[in-house]
């Protein structure tokens, strides 16, 4: 993954600006899978991969107002608008910039962690990403993910390399593969110029 870091925090140097604006209108799934974990989990513990603007966090944070929340993201950029819109929780909030798995993260471990759009682009270093955030988890945690699957187009998937995702259903395989109780979903957007799904464990 070391290659594409310099792109990568390129990259979103400049989404960061318009991000919340823009990813609403293709990121599908995400309150979905809140939701799901609203009725099935109660965790205390809260690590997300891959936080970006922390609009995750701060949705989690009223749906568990006692839960300490971690978010992981190696984009400062990112982290600066995250910080922001979590200023109201910051003694129970920690960011922290880098890689994972190469932040440490002190404390016990989480009952509960997201990866939101983030895994599609850890390319390479997905599985160890994967196993990594099982290694984390208390006996009993959940592992939540949404992200692309697949498209049938070719010059859609070509697209989405250069924005630096890949797309390929190996993501999915991956997570069912390694648990062994799970539920999730693919479905279509825009028509099914691509696919993307919800996971649960």
């Amino acid at each position: 993954m070391t290659r594409w870091l310099p792109d990568l925090e390129s990259y979103y140097r400049f989404h960061a600006r318009f991000y919340d604006a823009t990813r609403w209108a293709f990121l599908f799934g995400r309150n979905d899978l809140l939701g799901q974990i609203q009725e099935r989990l109660s965790p205390r513990r809260v690590l997300e991969v891959g936080c970006g603007t922390g609009t995750n966090l701060r949705k989690l944070g009223l749906l568990y107002p006692d839960a300490s929340l971690t978010g992981v993201d190696l984009s400062s950029d990112m982290l600066g608008k995250a910080k922001k819109k979590l200023e109201r929780w910051s003694d129970r909030v920690r960011l922290l910039e880098g890689q994972f798995p190469d932040v440490p993260s002190e404390g016990e471990p989480f009952d509960l962690i997201l990866f939101s759009y983030s895994l599609s682009m850890i390319n390479p270093g997905w599985k160890e990403a994967i196993a990594a955030a099982r290694s984390r988890l208390r006996p009993g945690g959940s592992l939540a993910v949404v992200d692309f699957h697949d498209s049938p187009f070719g010059g859609f998937n070509r697209w989405m390399e250069l924005n630096h995702v890949r797309l390929g259903a190996h993501l999915l395989e991956e997570l069912q593969r390694t648990a062994e109780k799970n539920d999730h979903r693919v479905s279509k957007a825009f028509l099914g110029i691509w696919r993307f799904f919800t996971f649960l464990s």
